[in-house]
């Protein structure tokens, strides 16, 4: 198995820790969608990370597939979000709050540094469904009390929520008031400490 993309993105790095944690061997490429965009366009035709080539060569193109193929491989008391009912549907509604804001971000990044013009319209519609959905975050992530976000051991939400808050805050730094966050950023804390997400981890590396 061959995940292609680079862990400052938060997709690709959420994959990474997902068969870290699993303990299911994969290659890593760390392919840039600027720089290797030909051979990851040899793969995946719409050129982007992550891009997860499997033992079969199928070639899987968006992070939630590629954790839904993951949590299949191993048995259904490790998987790291419930297999039904309505702890999934929660987990599933967190993750997808994660990668918006995440999407948002990327989406942010690019128009300030790939545009001249910057369009102020669309910026600040990026910036607030960002601080938006931090709120909501924030306030789910105060109300519960266990260790992580489902309980006491770590899942898929807490995993994205980690990792679109440091994507975001290292892709726009100061953006994020970490002072009216402090439940998420006690989460990010915590998980950042973890030596899987020490080790699936590396510095944010702007666009050439």
């Amino acid at each position: 198995m061959i995940l292609i993309g680079q862990y400052d993105s938060s997709f690709v790095r959420r994959v990474g820790i997902a068969l870290t944690l699993y303990e299911i061997p994969f290659e890593h490429r760390p392919w840039s969608v600027f720089g290797d965009a030909g051979k990851i366009a040899e793969l995946n035709p719409l050129t982007r990370v992550p891009t997860l080539v499997l033992d079969d060569g199928t070639v899987l193109v968006d992070s939630p597939s590629m954790i839904d193929h993951i949590d299949r491989m191993v048995p259904p008391q490790r998987r790291m979000l419930a297999a039904d009912g309505g702890e999934r549907t929660d987990g599933m509604r967190v993750m997808a709050l994660a990668t918006g804001l995440a999407d948002k971000a990327v989406a942010l990044f690019y128009e300030k540094v790939l545009h001249e013009q910057v369009s102020e319209t669309w910026a600040g519609r990026c910036a607030g469904q960002i601080a938006g959905t931090l709120k909501v975050l924030e306030a789910e992530r105060a109300a519960r009390r266990g260790a992580f976000w489902f309980g006491d051991r770590i899942g898929h939400a807490d995993v994205a929520v980690a990792c679109a808050l440091r994507h975001a805050n290292d892709s726009h730094p100061g953006a994020i008031d970490w002072s009216i966050h402090p439940a998420l950023a006690a989460h990010c804390e915590k998980l950042e400490a973890m030596p899987v997400l020490r080790a699936i981890s590396q510095p944010f590396i702007p666009p050439a």
